[in-house]
């Protein structure tokens, strides 16, 4: 017995030296100190001559130090073990490639690859060895000859994902396609596949051969897969109104209004409002689904309230009301009703009529977050009148009611808001010290957002002036009182010109004047917090904002260019980088992948 168990210690002991001497060799690779592999390799080679990682692992050892004749002997002694290991055959190969004898490499290569048609098995890991030496013809051969002896073996995704390392992009989307058809377990790498060759420009290789792989297809069957993929391909162009066509075809064969709905929403993402608004007339007037019809409704009207003007939002007003006539109060149209409480509150000054409609819906039978939902939209309303301590009891009662929950986050952070706008910014910080690690990214960002503005302008300030009447500023803001809000950012500059408070009212101020279109007004209030602020904290939102400015609406390219550079070599670590960079290399003429 005791002996058993001591031959059991040595061979676990010898196992873990040769797990811990494997380590040390490949560290030695990495690092690049090939002769020192060399010799722990071949020692564990005398010690266990049979174990293939430890043999490719010297086989690549030698390559690396031009050992070749080495290398040559110990695959054919390898070789001489195994009698067939194709894989070890295509080391073979390669080792006479590195050695400059191609044609006697390719013999090899060839003799191999006929091998699979009598051992198709091998398929897989003979192919994998040609993929590493980037032998991608050979790794294709490799699966077709199998795929001729097992048909139904399916080397569909492998030859798929060769055929675009090779940039033979329209043999790999229809490979991939056909994944797709079948609905097998590889269709959702399909998807992800395709996703990684098509970028937002038409132009793009891959995107047109994609688009005449599925054009090819719908000509000879018209399946409504071609035509969800068409849709995705234009999304991702940035081509709204084709994706339309695409969808409505869709809904029209299927009486599935899904791919519509979504088209809404990203049109809407990337404001495409026209188009977003002709998207929901539609799915109002054909969907039969009341629920979709509803959510039509509801977005057209939130959306035509951006650019309203004061006889529209009175024809919004009939039409809350209409909608409400037709759907009835009931916890059904919660979202409705809470919808048309916050126009009628923050757009069309009928604060009482709003309150009235929520303390209303409140009856209901309402779940807690239902319930969550309305007296967060009463309390915003009472922020909105300044009544504070009202709006405090309602965002607390939902924390409570919530414990832990990303609606009570939400009331947490708007207990902070409501706190600052008082001048009560000590309270505010308290919150928002919970709020910086929320899991929800959203509100962490914009709960460290406040803290600092706090924190920076209350630190040297006793008086806490500065700070105040910044914070009169945002609330005017937040009641939709615009112009009322720029003239308090003018004496917050005039009052407390140089203080810390000075960039964060010109980004401010700049924001509004941007909503009123006074573009020329938004793009020389950046321009004053790059030339006093640019090595503070808004520096990378200046010249980003700017840059936009430049790009989309004063049509200056070169000035734009100029502003993204700037957060490309200057601000690697700000949130606008990688769209920055993107923007560049798009005025730059740059391909973008």
């Amino acid at each position: 017995m005791l002996r058993k168990v001591f031959l059991a210690l040595v061979l676990v002991s010898g196992v873990c030296a040769h797990a811990q001497n494997d380590l040390l060799a490949r560290n030695y690779m990495e690092q690049g100190d090939y002769d020192k592999a060399v010799t722990v390799y071949e020692g564990l080679i005398k010690d266990t001559p049979g174990n293939f990682t430890f043999v490719t692992g010297l086989i690549e050892a030698y390559q690396e130090t031009e050992a070749y004749s080495k290398a040559d002997s110990l695959i054919l002694k390898a070789l001489d073990r195994t009698r067939n290991n194709p894989v070890l055959e295509v080391e073979l190969g390669y080792n006479k490639q590195l050695q400059g004898n191609q044609a006697d490499a390719q013999a090899i290569y060839n003799k191999v690859i006929a091998g699979i048609a009598t051992n198709p098995g091998y398929a897989s890991g003979v192919a994998r060895a040609f993929q590493k030496y980037s032998l991608l013809e050979e790794a294709v051969k490799t699966y077709e000859t199998a795929r001729e002896i097992i048909p139904s073996g399916n080397f569909d995704y492998q030859l798929a994902s060769l055929y675009g390392e090779m940039g033979n992009f329209e043999t790999m989307f229809e490979m991939y396609l056909n994944l797709l058809e079948g609905g097998d377990n590889f269709a959702d790498y399909a998807q992800r596949s395709i996703s990684r060759f098509i970028t937002d420009d038409p132009a793009n290789s891959a995107n047109q051969n994609l688009r005449k792989v599925l054009l090819t297809r719908m000509q000879e069957n018209p399946d409504l897969l071609y035509n969800r993929m068409l849709s995705w391909l234009f999304i991702q162009q940035k081509e709204y109104d084709k994706a339309f066509i695409q969808e409505k075809a869709i809904a029209r064969r299927s009486g599935n209004f899904a791919g519509i709905t979504t088209l809404a929403i990203v049109a809407e993402q990337n404001d495409e409002d026209t188009l977003t608004l002709t998207v929901l007339a539609y799915l109002i007037d054909e969907t039969v689904d009341d629920e979709q019809r509803l959510y039509a409704q509801q977005k057209y009207l939130e959306l035509r309230l951006k650019s309203a003007n004061a006889e529209q939002l009175k024809e919004i007003d009939a039409q809350y009301a209409s909608l409400l006539d037709t759907y009835g109060k009931s916890a059904v149209t919660l979202e409705l009703q809470a919808d048309y409480a916050h126009f009628l509150a923050f757009r069309f000054a009928k604060k009482e009529q709003a309150t009235n409609l929520l303390e209303e819906a409140l009856k209901l039978p309402l779940n807690n977050f239902q319930e969550a939902r309305i007296k967060m939209e009463l309390a915003d309303i009472l922020v909105l009148e300044e009544r504070f301590n009202a709006a405090l009891i309602y965002y607390s009662q939902i924390q409570k009611k919530l414990k832990d929950n990303v609606i009570a986050q939400e009331a947490r952070f708007k207990v902070a808001k409501t706190s600052y706008y008082k001048g009560d910014f000590e309270w505010a910080k308290t919150q928002l010290k919970v709020l910086k690690s929320s899991a929800e990214q959203l509100i962490a960002n914009d709960a460290q957002d406040l803290y600092l503005l706090i924190t920076d302008n209350t630190l040297n300030d006793s008086t806490q002036a500065a700070l105040k009447t910044y914070a009169q500023a945002d609330l005017r803001s937040y009641q939709n009182r615009d112009e009322d809000a720029i003239a308090i950012y003018d004496r917050v500059l005039k009052d407390f010109a140089g203080e810390k408070i000075e960039d964060e009212a010109l980004l401010a101020q700049a924001q509004l004047f941007e909503n009123k279109k006074e573009y020329q007004k938004a793009a020389d209030n950046y321009l004053k917090i790059i030339e006093s602020h640019g090595s503070d904290i808004l520096a990378d939102d200046a010249h980003y904002r700017l840059a936009n400015l430049y790009n989309s609406v004063l049509n200056l390219p070169e000035k734009a260019k100029e502003h993204y550079e700037q957060i490309i070599f200057n601000f690697a670590d700000s949130i606008f980088y990688v769209d920055a960079q993107q923007k560049y290399r798009r005025l730059r003429g740059d391909s973008i992948n």
